[in-house]
């Protein structure tokens, strides 16, 4: 039971060159067959971090490998985006531009405080991660950007912004902190409960 949180960042980590393949070399045939991989990643994404918590192996090296993968994968479905359609992801361009800006920005203030990427995987970030689960469907399945981008755009700033303030309030490093609050609860020394479904 041990591995299984590693055998399942591991099956994430392998989907995101799959899904780049299949994309560059099937084109718009192997749309479904990405979405159907896309929310399969999503359920090894839920479940290494609940079964780890269960078994007791949430180290901060296992947070910090699913979080470095998450973020292979999610770039691996916005380039397959960008091969399936390339004019409606150019028509998008300020919105995407936004979003790896503020990415860029978490890990710069992130190293430069505490010398390590950050590895919040906080509540607006998992929200977030819901809100590209349905952008990229659209995007992929319907070749369309439509509310379902601009929402996962506007989600995605509060989730960074967010972020950042986690990283700003606390006073050392930490993995699974839920949100600013809770970080700014544990500045001022209080300790929060860890729930194995939650952080």
């Amino acid at each position: 039971m041990k591995t299984i949180p590693y055998l399942l960042i591991a099956i994430r980590f392998l989907l995101a060159p799959i899904i780049l393949l299949l994309a560059y070399f099937k084109g718009t045939e192997s749309r479904f067959l990405i979405l159907g991989l896309m929310y399969f990643g999503l359920l090894t994404d839920i479940f290494d971090g609940i079964i780890a918590r269960k078994v007791g192996v949430s180290s901060e090296k296992l947070r910090r490998l699913d979080s470095q993968t998450d973020l292979i994968f999610w770039l691996s479905l916005g380039f397959a985006s960008y091969f399936l359609n390339p004019e409606l992801i150019k028509n998008e361009w300020q919105g995407i531009v936004l979003i790896f800006v503020m990415e860029a920005l978490c890990y710069i203030i992130s190293i430069w405080k505490f010398g390590k990427e950050t590895c919040t995987h906080a509540f607006l970030s998992k929200m977030w991660g819901l809100s590209l689960l349905i952008a990229f469907t659209y995007l992929i399945g319907f070749q369309q950007a439509g509310w379902a981008f601009y929402l996962t755009v506007v989600l995605g700033f509060i989730a960074h912004i967010d972020v950042i303030l986690i990283v700003l309030l606390l006073p050392k490093w930490q993995y699974d902190v839920p949100s600013s609050y809770h970080a700014w609860k544990i500045r001022n020394g209080k300790q929060r409960k860890k729930t194995i479904f939650f952080n």
